[in-house]
């Protein structure tokens, strides 16, 4: 994997990171080390042979910089420092060294939206209105109401329940942050506060051996500079969303192409970047066509967002959604791609998200727990795009228990909800926050580690009290439990991701098609890969793949999103297989049903699919 490029079998040079498997390290929870009740850099390195073999290509490390902690980590103070809990500079180096001396790859946080207010180009900012780095920062003049109050420049609400605005004694103006008052916005409109960006975070991080970024909150750098009101959509808060106002803005792609051929390109360097209220296809091609120079592929979020009440507002809100629906958005992102330069990612965890078997899958019994896991696990592999995992994923961690209390969730968003609607004096408003924050809230993919079956989940050593608490059910789910049974959710992942690999043609690289699109138990969906079948030789069983010859490969996947049987669809006839032609099992979720004996006749009857049972067929051998 060295380079920007590798050879990619049938496909010639592709990009390294198009088939490559990523895995997200949120640091603070993976492993303690150094007996704090807080994870470390060196904690993950003693843990970077399990990546290994579990198949990971990249690991990315959540923020490390130093920090105040007001949103973990996403507050940085110094980026050529490493906040004292997680390690050093040297760990970081000791980290790039572990990953690379395994032909692996290392891509760091960059949060440049925004700094802590304890950053050094803050604290200039605010120290005058004349001092150069002024305009670094946002800064607007107060207005003044009928009453002669004092009230921020715009209407804006942040991300995290309150105003885009603080007020600062000092130089009597407010200055913009989307997200916490700790938390304030770089102004994107200053060249040298870009050349600073590029300079001090980007190149110094690049040539210490780091192979990229994911690149935080990417598409909010340039703010429509007008700062005006935002349409009044909340009668009931002096606040109103507003992502319109700062999301997509007039001169994003001018900066995100100049941070690329700055910053990027000389280091060949990978860049993922968040890509927030960008709901469309066409909004997205900009940001990751390859002629266009900008990122090399994004986040969208509209599927991980099934749930949610909305960005604003009624977020932790819970709506239910179904099958149809999901399918839908699915399809939408898998297709969009096609025919274009573009490329996509494929996700369904992050640290901002419930755990996707609580979320998606079904876990009121042991058994449906396991059994969707692996489903979902079979659905992210066989998708097109570059793959990204989090951490715990891959054992099934499940969201926090119903039974914990506020008192458990630690996050500044799940606690600015919650006040908030403590605030508005409505019971229901609360019970409805609450039921929201036990399904989607961000803490839940934030609870430490679950290694092994000791006090603490391994996560620390006994004794230590952890900075979150350790889940209840650590003891039944944990890696090295997984590990010694072949037939665990753990062990599946590491086949599916060789599986992923063997046949990048059909599910890296391939096209997607949905089937069955209204069905409400049913996922199913063919992957077409741009190969012919080639191999004529008939088979010991009389049969022959003659007929197939010249035909694309192609993939049938089959998913059962429900917890009853369904019957299995009529795979040899969506394969194009003919008389005496054979289609045949790949990989199920049953690992009984592996095996040769599963070669497709024209009169193999095909067993029910069972509940949350996934299948892949195939049309070669």
């Amino acid at each position: 994997m060295n380079g920007l490029y590798r050879e990619n079998g049938w496909f010639g040079k592709e990009p390294w990171w198009k088939d490559a498997t990523f895995y997200q390290v949120y640091p603070a929870s993976f492993k303690d080390s150094d007996g704090d009740g807080w994870g470390d850099i060196p904690g993950l390195i003693s843990k970077i042979d399990y990546l290994h073999q579990l198949g990971v290509d990249v690991v990315w490390l959540s923020p490390v910089f130093e920090s105040p902690q007001a949103d973990m980590g996403y507050d940085v103070s110094d980026y050529q420092k490493i906040y004292a809990p997680y390690g050093t500079v040297d760990d970081v180096d000791a980290l790039i060294e572990a990953c690379h001396s395994r032909d692996m790859k290392l891509i760091l946080d960059l949060v440049v939206n925004h700094t802590s207010v304890e950053h050094e180009w803050f604290k200039e900012s605010r120290s005058s209105k004349t001092n150069p780095k002024r305009d670094w920062y946002i800064w607007k003049p107060a207005r003044y109401d009928a009453q002669g109050q004092r009230v921020p420049p715009t209407n804006w609400r942040g991300y995290f329940a309150s105003s885009t605005w603080t007020w600062d004694e000092n130089t009597e103006e407010y200055y913009l942050h989307l997200y916490a008052p700790e938390q304030p916005d770089l102004n994107w409109e200053s060249k040298t506060c870009r050349e600073a960006i590029y300079e001090n975070t980007m190149r110094f991080w690049l040539e210490r051996g780091a192979d990229g970024f994911r690149i935080d909150t990417v598409n909010k750098y340039s703010k429509r500079t007008e700062y005006i009101d935002a349409p009044i959509t909340d009668s009931n808060s002096p606040c109103q969303p507003a992502p319109e106002m700062w999301c997509n803005g007039p001169r994003i792609h001018e900066f995100i192409h100049e941070m690329r051929a700055k910053a990027l390109e000389p280091y060949g360097a990978v860049s993922v970047g968040e890509l927030s209220n960008t709901p469309h296809p066409s909004q997205v091609l900009p940001y990751v066509s390859a002629a266009a120079e900008e990122l090399d592929m994004v986040f969208e979020f509209s599927m991980i967002r099934l749930g949610t009440g909305g960005m604003f507002g009624p977020k932790y809100t819970y709506v239910p959604f179904t099958l149809p629906q999901m399918k839908a958005i699915v399809a939408k992102w898998q297709t969009f791609i096609e025919g274009t330069d573009g490329w996509t990612t494929v996700f369904c965890e992050n640290h901002d998200n419930g755990r996707a078997v609580s979320r998606f899958g079904d876990c009121s019994t042991p058994e449906l727990w396991r059994s969707s896991a692996k489903a979902l696990a079979l659905w992210q592999a066989t998708l097109t795009g570059t793959l990204f995992l989090y951490q715990g994923q891959e054992i099934g961690m499940t969201n926090m228990p119903a039974t914990w209390d506020i008192d458990e969730y630690k996050d500044v968003e799940s606690l600015n909800f919650y006040a908030e609607a403590l605030a508005s004096g409505d019971e229901k408003t609360v019970a409805d926050t609450m039921h929201g924050l036990r399904i989607l809230a961000r803490d839940h993919s934030r609870i430490p580690f679950q290694w092994d079956d000791s006090p603490n989940a391994g996560f620390a050593e006994e004794g230590v009290k952890t900075w979150m608490r350790v889940h209840d059910a650590y003891p039944k789910i944990n890696a090295a439990k997984q590990m010694a049974d072949p037939n665990s959710i753990l062990n599946f992942y590491r086949q599916i991701l060789q599986l992923r690999k063997r046949y990048k043609d059909l599910f890296v690289f391939g096209t997607f098609r949905l089937l069955k699109a209204e069905d409400k138990a049913i996922f199913a969906y063919v992957k077409e890969s741009s190969l012919t079948i080639q191999d004529p030789q008939p088979r010991t069983n009389g049969y022959t793949s003659n007929g197939l010859v010249g035909k694309k490969r192609a993939a049938l996947v089959m998913l059962n999103f429900s917890s009853s049987e369904q019957d299995c669809i009529d795979v040899r006839d969506i394969l194009g297989c003919g008389v005496g032609e054979v289609a045949r099992l790949l990989i199920s979720t049953r690992q009984e049903l592996d095996g040769e004996g599963w070669k497709l006749r024209s009169d193999t009857i095909l067993p029910a699919l069972k509940p949350w049972e996934g299948r892949v067929y195939v049309n070669f051998n």
